[in-house]
């Protein structure tokens, strides 16, 4: 084998390790932002990324190695690698397209699973061909490395050795420089561009494939015109703010009666600030009974913890309707924070900790009249803050007569559903445990507390209410609290399926709204259902 005169000094060949390395990381991180805001960033969703990337490597090792036995010409590994940058600075251009084509065409034709099968279809048609292509690089550099079996074991270790540095590397680079800084669009294309100029320094070197080198250079070009907007939901007109966080993807949305913050672009509402200062209509107003079933004369008067704070809905109808309780908030999301001093008016005297709920709570020693628990989100239910463990802590951090109230989002149904264990869990800590649907969504609210006497105060509490809104808001919990007849369903920090679970619901959800869809479809055809829309 005639190598290129750059191949001649095996520093190139490490380089290229060291860089295809930082690559296949940098794009499993990527994947995994690209597909969160539409399937969650919940541990099934990494499997799934994981085991796709793992199953591109494995055959991409297979094919390089044979490759390079066969036909040991760099060309032929360096034109893969130009490819691969290709293909990886068009994701930003078409992924978000593929991702939503592959969902309207799954949401017909599964009816479980769906997010197993949709996000697996995604991984497989988005990212395995450039990872496959980029798993030929180990054994194909082996192949061009190793001069004698004196010092192949050297060179196969050196390489080895730059392979993983480049990969520690292509793990922290995005996750905490590029995808906060400039997206993940952008992420993309700087590590697809990495791999071209690689590619290129190779080709124009040895003098040969100008033109292939050309047109890369042409197509990349295309893609960073066409790819760099940070755009999710591209569909969406006149967003007040659109980006990401180290954690989320943050849509800010505006209008004449309210803002609201959703992090994901499918659905959801994570908080809500309503501009005329009225009730939200949602779970946060059935929340504040909470204050009214403590041992406290005035709710004013209770000091409140929120884990879970995100742009500080609860506490702001707790303090419009209350007065200006004491009121703190922990969220781990250091950007949602900022966003809602910007656009949610969350005062400046409360206070907001950027930590996880449950480390916070092993970090003090306060005691509080009111915890609100609001750290779950659609299936990424945090299974740390789902254990008895947890609520035992959440319990220890309570006044005498304090109260919990829990925000689930997945009322679910059947025997065994998220919910279901999550009330059985936290009866297993409280001995007084209510529960109120929220009318015309999937939340449930839950108040627990030690204090016999929770409901009695409520009842006289709310007597005391001097607002008509809120005291027909509060008679609607009242009248609809019901007792909570626990079962065997525990969740500890061992064992706590949360993402099965969750995904169950996901699929009850599923089914529900695209029931009418689908018979349109079977009807009428694909054309029906756009007519219907």
């Amino acid at each position: 084998m005639d190598k290129a005169p750059i191949l001649k000094n095996k520093v190139f060949l490490y380089l290229t390790e060291f860089f295809a390395g930082m690559s296949v990381m940098a794009v499993e991180l990527g994947a995994s932002r690209l597909l969160a805001p539409y399937f969650s960033s919940s541990q099934i969703v990494w499997t799934i990324i994981i085991g796709t990337i793992m199953i591109a490597m494995a055959l991409g090792n297979i094919y390089g190695g044979r490759s390079a036995d066969k036909n040991p010409n760099p060309d032929k590994l360096y034109g893969r690698i130009l490819i691969a940058s290709i293909w990886i600075a068009a994701i930003p251009v078409v992924g978000k397209y593929i991702i939503l084509g592959i969902s309207a065409l799954l949401i017909f034709t599964v009816s479980t699973n769906f997010l197993i099968w949709a996000a697996f279809a995604a991984c497989m048609v988005i990212f395995v061909f450039p990872l496959f292509l980029l798993g030929t690089v180990t054994p194909s550099l082996a192949k061009y490395s190793v001069d004698s079996l004196e010092d192949s074991g050297k060179v196969v270790g050196t390489l080895g050795a730059f392979n993983t540095i480049g990969s520690i590397i292509g793990t922290f680079v995005p996750t905490f420089i590029t995808i906060p800084a400039v997206g993940t669009s952008v992420t993309f294309l700087i590590f697809s561009g990495i791999l071209l100029v690689l590619s290129l320094i190779y080709f124009i070197s040895g003098r040969n494939g100008a033109v292939k080198s050309s047109a890369a250079a042409v197509l990349f070009l295309l893609c960073s015109l066409f790819g760099k907007s940070d755009s999710f939901a591209f569909w969406e007109q006149n967003l007040t703010f659109e980006g990401e966080s180290i954690y989320n993807y943050l849509q800010v949305k505006e209008s004449d009666r309210d803002v609201i913050l959703s992090t994901n672009v499918l659905f959801g509402v994570q908080s809500i600030l309503m501009k005329n200062e009225g009730l939200t209509g949602m779970y946060y107003d059935y929340a504040m009974a909470a204050p009214l079933m403590t041992g406290r004369d005035e709710p004013g008067d209770c000091n409140v913890l929120i884990l879970g704070m995100g742009t500080g809905t609860y506490a702001h109808q707790c303090r419009s309707y209350y007065g200006d309780m004491e009121i703190e908030g922990v969220e781990i999301d250091a950007k949602i924070t900022a966003l809602a001093r910007e656009y949610f008016e969350l005062p400046q005297d409360v206070n907001v900790t950027t930590y996880d709920g449950r480390a916070y709570l092993n970090a003090i020693d306060d005691k509080y009249d009111v915890i609100m628990v609001d750290a779950y989100q659609d299936i990424t239910i945090p299974f740390q803050m789902s254990s008895v463990e947890f609520f035992t802590l959440v319990k220890d951090h309570l006044s005498e007569d304090g109260v919990m109230v829990v925000n689930m989002n997945m009322r679910g149904s059947g025997e065994g559903s998220i919910n279901e264990h999550l009330a059985d869990t936290i009866s297993s800590v409280f001995g007084e445990v209510y529960t109120v649907d929220v009318r015309g969504t999937t939340n449930r609210e839950l108040f627990a507390s030690n204090n016999p006497q929770m409901i009695a105060n409520f009842a006289q509490n709310r007597e005391r209410i001097g607002d008509e809104n809120l005291y027909a808001m509060m008679s609607v919990v009242f009248d609809n609290l019901a007792a909570y007849e626990a079962g065997d369903y525990i969740m500890t920090d061992d064992k706590a399926p949360v993402e099965l679970l969750g995904m169950q619901v996901i699929d009850e959800l599923i089914r529900s709204e695209v029931a009418y869809y689908k018979r349109i479809y079977e009807e009428q055809g694909i054309q029906g259902v756009l007519n219907a829309l």
